[in-house]
């Protein structure tokens, strides 16, 4: 019931707030929402067969004005996902769960255009009706490394990023296959101004 309230509210703040009128970039102050899918596929070991569907939610702080020398000048975001819908593709039975990104460190780079590039380092956890790898736990950490661009519009801004993810127990039963898989992400989202 709070994934929905929450899908609900970023839906709205998409479609009728005032500042995606005038979309701006990252900027001190400001916040991200912004909704997104992806897609991923197993990379390696003996879960290289698996797959996995998600879509979510972010809701994002940025936190400095833009610091650094040159091209990798930039501004600090903390982020958290929340993810209604996680499905994996896996021999033996497939899962579906859902998963929460509290904590995402993300660096904007000030390009001062459309086009914003960004990298971004998170950790969550993911809980799932069938075990995921087959016969490990219905409790997974999400440990995850991504780059990305954001395409500024006049009202919203598209992204899209290729995305790193590990999926294991951390040791919580054994075995601790995990699964490392590549993820290609799209989102639709915005950027609201930082007060002044």
């Amino acid at each position: 019931m709070k994934a929905k309230i929450f899908l609900i509210a970023l839906l709205a703040l998409l479609f009728v707030s005032p500042a995606a009128r005038s979309q701006a970039g990252p900027e001190e102050g400001g916040h991200e929402f912004q909704l997104w899918t992806s897609g991923s596929h197993a990379v390696s070991g003996s879960t290289s067969g698996d797959a996995a569907w998600s879509f979510g939610g972010r809701l994002g702080f940025i936190l400095t004005k833009p610091h650094g020398p040159g091209f990798l000048r930039g501004r600090i975001e903390y982020a958290a996902d929340l993810i209604p819908v996680f499905y994996v593709f896996q021999p033996g039975h497939n899962a579906f769960g859902a998963s929460f990104d509290p904590v995402v460190l993300k660096w904007n780079f000030d390009t001062g255009g459309r086009v914003v590039p960004y990298i971004e380092t998170a950790g969550g956890v993911l809980f799932s009706n069938m075990t995921v790898p087959t016969g490990t736990s219905r409790v997974n950490f999400t440990p995850q490394a991504a780059a990305g661009l954001h395409f500024l519009g006049d009202r919203f801004n598209w992204s899209v990023e290729i995305r790193y993810e590990h999926i294991s127990n951390a040791g919580l039963v054994s075995p601790n296959p995990g699964i490392n898989t590549i993820q290609a992400r799209i989102g639709v989202g915005l950027f609201t101004r930082g007060k002044h």
